[in-house]
């Protein structure tokens, strides 16, 4: 079976998820720590626990093709998001 030029140029899924994981915990965190003019206004938390569960998701399914270090350093920032967010929530 023959592969097309442009296959070989698609990366492969963990890249592409990792990306999407780090751009959703940015996202994330905007919505936990908004700001206006420099000052801190209320939190976004509906959209931020969407961003955080989708985030969470997407590292499940390719947490066991990173290297280590890739796999604890996005482990970390979910850990620090979701306690970012309990914290807004005051759960």
């Amino acid at each position: 079976m023959a592969t097309s030029p442009e296959a070989a140029t698609v990366p492969p899924v963990e890249v592409v998820l990792s990306e999407v994981v780090a751009n959703l915990s940015l996202i994330a965190h905007a919505y936990l720590h908004p700001t206006v003019d420099g000052v801190e206004t209320a939190p976004d938390l509906d959209n931020a626990e969407i961003a955080i569960d989708v985030a969470g998701k997407a590292f499940d399914r390719i947490s066991a093709r990173l290297r280590s270090g890739e796999r604890s350093a996005i482990a970390r920032m979910l850990t620090e998001l979701r306690m970012s967010y309990v914290k807004k929530r005051d759960l």
